[in-house]
C-alpha cells in the first residue's frame, strides 16, 4: 500500500496537487493546518497538509440522474418542423416521462403498526444504526401479516433471527501460522494476545497444545514490553521485541519451527497515520502466512468504528476480535457496522482474566449481549455433546444451539 503526504497553501490547491500526482485512485485519510514556507521559522504562512493512500481500483463514475426537463427539451428540439403525426408521438413520450416522475414521487409516510414502532425503539436503545433499523422496519412491513404484527413475541423473535442471520463468523480452514492484531490504543490487544497464546498453548477446541511464540512491535507505550514479557514468563512462552522490518524478519526466521506466532502491534492513535504506515510496511516481513485481525472495543460508537474500519483497511484485516463485552449490554453499534461491511467476527473477550475471558465468536454469544428481546433469548438453550463445526447465523437461529 502506497501512502502520501502533500502540502499546499489552500485546501483546493493541495487536492489538485494530489489529483495531478496520483490520479483518481488517491484516497484522503486526514488533513490538518500547518505552517509552510518561510526561513528558519520566520515568515511562514498558513497551509494545509493532507495524508492518504493509493487505492487498488479507481472509483466508478457516479450515475447521471435523469433530468426530465432536459429530456423534454431534447425531444421537442428533435421534432421541430415535423408532421402532426410525429408531434403526437412526441406528446406520448412526454406524457410517459411525466408518468415515470409521478411514480417516483415520494409517498406520504404511512402510519406504522405499534409493534413496528416498539421494535424500532428497542433497536435504537441497543444503539443500532439508523440504516439497520430502517432495514428491519421495512422487512417487518414487507414480510409480516397483520396477525403476526399483533403479536409482539413473534415480531421480537423474527427481528432477533434476522439480526442473527446477518452476523458472519470467521471460519478458518486451518490455524494460521502467524496472527497479527492491529487496532487503536486501549482496546486490549496485548491482553488478547496473551489469551490467544494461552488457549492455543493449552490446546484449542480440545486439540493438542501447539508451540506458540509472541512478538511485540509496541515499543512506544510505557510498560508494553514488560506486560507481554510477564505473560510469556507465566505461560513459559518465548517473547521477542522488534523495532524494524529486518528485526521482524530475523525473529520470524528464528521462530520458523513454531506452530503459531502471535504479533502485538503499536498501540498508537488511529489518527497517527505516519506511524501506522510505518507499521504496515514493517509487517510486510510476515509474508503470506499471516492473517490480520482488527481488535475493536464493543463500547466504541458507530462513527468511530467506521473511521477505524477505514483507517486499518490498508492492513487487509480478515476478521474482527471484539473486546470488552463485559462493559456494555448494547452492541447494536458493532453489529450494524460489521454487517454493513460484511466483516466476520473471530473472537470475543469479556474480562481481564487469562485465558478464561476469551471465547471463539458465535452468533448466540453476540445476540445474548443485546438488551431486551427477553422472549427471543429464552429460545437460546445450550446443547450438550455438540459436534464440531460452526454453523452460520441462520443455522444457529433455526436450531437454537450454542456454538
Amino acid at each position: 500500500m502506497e501512502y502520501f503526504t502533500e502540502r499546499a497553501a489552500s485546501h483546493r490547491e493541495v487536492l489538485q496537487k494530489i489529483r495531478d500526482r496520483y490520479g483518481e485512485r488517491a484516497r484522503v485519510l486526514t488533513q490538518r493546518s500547518v505552517r509552510v514556507g518561510g526561513f528558519l521559522g520566520m515568515f511562514a504562512r498558513e497551509g494545509i497538509e493532507v495524508t492518504g493512500y493509493i487505492a487498488k481500483e479507481a472509483p466508478k463514475p457516479p450515475r447521471k440522474m435523469l433530468d426530465p426537463e432536459e429530456e423534454r427539451k431534447k425531444i421537442l428540439e428533435s421534432v421541430k418542423g415535423s408532421s402532426d403525426g410525429t408531434l403526437q408521438q412526441v406528446l406520448k413520450a412526454v406524457n410517459a416521462i411525466q408518468e415515470r416522475l409521478d411514480t417516483h414521487e415520494p409517498q406520504k409516510q404511512e402510519e406504522l403498526h405499534p409493534s413496528i414502532v416498539a421494535m424500532e425503539q428497542l433497536l435504537e436503545e441497543n444503539e443500532f444504526s439508523a440504516g439497520f433499523i430502517r432495514e428491519m422496519s421495512n422487512r417487518l412491513r414487507r414480510e409480516m401479516s397483520l396477525e403476526d404484527l399483533d403479536r409482539q413475541d413473534i415480531v421480537e423473535s423474527s427481528v432477533f433471527q434476522w439480526i442473527g442471520e446477518k452476523i458472519k463468523i470467521y471460519e478458518p480452514r486451518v490455524t494460521p501460522k502467524i496472527m497479527i492484531l492491529v487496532g487503536p490504543t486501549g482496546v486490549g490487544k496485548t491482553t488478547t494476545i496473551a489469551k490467544l497464546a494461552a488457549i492455543y498453548g493449552l490446546g484449542h477446541k480440545g486439540g493438542k497444545p501447539v508451540d506458540v511464540r509472541m512478538i511485540t512491535i509496541d515499543n512506544y507505550r510505557i510498560g508494553a514490553k514488560q506486560q507481554i514479557d510477564t505473560y510469556g514468563s507465566i505461560m513459559n512462552i518465548p517473547v521477542s521485541g522488534v523495532e524494524s522490518f529486518q528485526d521482524l524478519k530475523k525473529t520470524l526466521a528464528l521462530y520458523e519451527g513454531a506452530d503459531l506466532i502471535l504479533i502485538d502491534t503499536i498501540g498508537k492513535s488511529p489518527r497517527d497515520y505516519m506511524k501506522l504506515a510505518e507499521m504496515r510496511e514493517m509487517l510486510d516481513a510476515c509474508g503470506h502466512d499471516a492473517e490480520v485481525f482488527l481488535t475493536l472495543s464493543s463500547t466504541t460508537k458507530i462513527s468511530d468504528i467506521k473511521d477505524l474500519f477505514k483507517t486499518f483497511e490498508p492492513f487487509g484485516y480478515q476478521a474482527i476480535i471484539l473486546t470488552k463485552l463485559d462493559e456494555t449490554q448494547r452492541i447494536g453499534n458493532v453489529i450494524s457496522v460489521i454487517t454493513e461491511h460484511n466483516k466476520p467476527v473471530a473472537f470475543l473477550t469479556d474480562g481481564q482474566s487469562v485465558p478464561q475471558d476469551i471465547h471463539e465468536a458465535s452468533v448466540p454469544r453476540l445476540l445474548m449481549n443485546l438488551d431486551g428481546f427477553k422472549s427471543a433469548k429464552m429460545s437460546l438453550r445450550p446443547r450438550e455433546g455438540r459436534a464440531s463445526g460452526t454453523p452460520s447465523g441462520a443455522e444457529y437461529v433455526k436450531n437454537g444451539v450454542w456454538e
